[in-house]
């Protein structure tokens, strides 16, 4: 499935959009360049989630943990500054990825021998015009 984005404006139905394609996926893939708007996403589904912590890049955490109202956890990373896949064994991944809650993950290709079978992958392509393409798809 692809979506296009071509403003900010449009950022809350593509967020609707990503969610309803999810189904019952819980390992969601953020791949893109560097602000391709990966991030940008990952807020704007976590608002039609209805998490009510404030969200942001893990860049340097690793991992940062939302709630939503009804005190469901959200597990967010960002493997960007993983050397190798041993740091994020290091942090328990493993648990979070198999805990039955969302994960949501930047740079997963850094660790690919970790990634759950059963995911979505989200490809954020930026065009020439500052549109985004959004391709969706499920591995299983």
């Amino acid at each position: 499935m692809e979506l296009k984005l071509s403003s900010l404006d449009e950022i809350s139905e593509v967020a609707a959009a990503v969610i309803a394609y999810a189904g019952d996926r819980r390992v969601w893939l953020f791949e893109g360049q560097m602000g391709a708007g990966k991030t940008t996403l990952i807020k704007a589904i976590c608002e039609q989630l209805g998490i009510i912590d404030e969200t942001s890049s893990p860049t340097f955490s690793l991992v940062n943990v939302y709630v939503d109202a009804a005190g469901e956890e959200y597990y967010h990373f960002d493997f960007y500054r993983l050397n190798k896949e041993e740091e994020a064994l290091d942090i328990g991944c493993d648990e979070y990825f198999y805990s039955g809650n969302h994960c949501f993950l930047e740079w997963s290709e850094k660790i690919p021998s970790l990634i759950p079978t059963q995911n979505l992958k989200i490809n954020i392509n930026l065009n020439a015009d500052t549109t985004r393409t959004i391709s969706l798809s499920k591995d299983d």
